[in-house]
């Protein structure tokens, strides 16, 4: 399986940051010394991705997978300047067989580091956590997990379009 990702520096400093390669910005760090976010600042809204179908906060997704017993497909993501994440967007998360799969199998979560569109803080500070917690290193990755939050695999964008990356899928749903 050929899996493409735009790949990021093993800088992070004090698994507080991640680094961006070939870019001046960086996303931002969270602070050993911030204080924990107030509960109230949980992602819950399914309105804020910019794909249809998609939803933004984890424990959602989760949740939703657990209930349903579906798989939950992360979409770490650099919506709005990744090569990578907006061809895979292209050729395999827009198409109609893709939607129709992930209606019936999976709970779609975009965790989205953008450079130019707007993000709330809340948002911002749970994708950073997810992608340290999953030790992300590049974009896109893909982390697909069972409705207990276990991880059955980690993909990238592969060749072949929504019909391979669908087999693909259904294999780990049925292994």
């Amino acid at each position: 399986m050929n899996v493409c990702r735009f790949f990021l520096p093993r800088a992070l400093l004090a698994g507080a940051s991640l680094a961006l390669v070939g870019c001046e910005e960086r996303t931002p760090s969270v602070e050993s010394s911030s204080p924990a976010p107030a509960q109230s600042t949980e992602v819950t809204s399914q309105t804020n991705s910019s794909k249809p179908g998609w939803i933004t906060s984890y424990e959602q997704g989760q949740e939703e997978a657990k209930a349903n017993n579906k798989l939950v497909l992360l979409d770490f993501t650099g919506s709005d300047w990744c090569g990578w994440c907006i061809l895979l967007d292209r050729e395999v998360f827009s198409k109609p067989q893709f939607k129709e799969y992930a209606d019936k199998n999976l709970v779609l979560v975009e965790v989205d580091f953008p450079k130019r569109k707007p993000m709330p803080d809340a948002m911002r500070m749970q994708n950073i956590r997810l992608a340290q917690r999953y030790g992300i290193q590049g974009f896109p990755t893909i982390i697909v997990l069972n409705g207990d939050g276990k991880v059955v695999a980690e993909l990238g964008y592969m060749q072949g379009g929504a019909e391979a990356f669908i087999a693909v899928l259904e294999r780990l749903r049925k292994g």
